[in-house]
């Protein structure tokens, strides 16, 4: 199944764990050794597997480290490029702020009757 930004978040989680288990038993790796190499609980493997949501990113890492999947985390996050129009302003300097969105302020008039 692909996944879409249409799932709900629960059976994103059921797909992703579905996928972890999928490569663990290619991997030849049970629970429980998946769980030793990563430094992690069998429980937390268990849980992640299911798609509970209860685990911490971190588990979700280790676990992806030993299956050999963290090259992949740069497609899921690329690194944000920056216009040459930008790198210009910037001057060889990384930004640090975002500038955020300025709303127009409007005066409120006084209503009147008949006008």
């Amino acid at each position: 199944m692909k996944i879409t930004s249409q799932m709900t978040d629960g059976a994103l989680l059921k797909l992703i764990g579905e996928r972890l288990a999928r490569q663990r038993l290619t991997l030849n790796l049970t629970q429980g050794q998946l769980a030793e190499q990563a430094g992690l609980g069998l429980r937390t493997v268990q849980r992640l597997e299911l798609g509970l949501a209860a685990t911490h990113l971190w588990g979700f890492v280790r676990v992806c480290r030993v299956l050999g999947l963290v090259e992949r985390f740069d497609a899921l996050i690329p690194e944000a490029t920056t216009s040459p129009i930008t790198q210009l302003k910037l001057q060889g300097r990384q930004r640090q702020r975002a500038t955020g969105r300025k709303t127009a302020t409007v005066e409120p008039q006084q209503w009147t009757w008949g006008e």
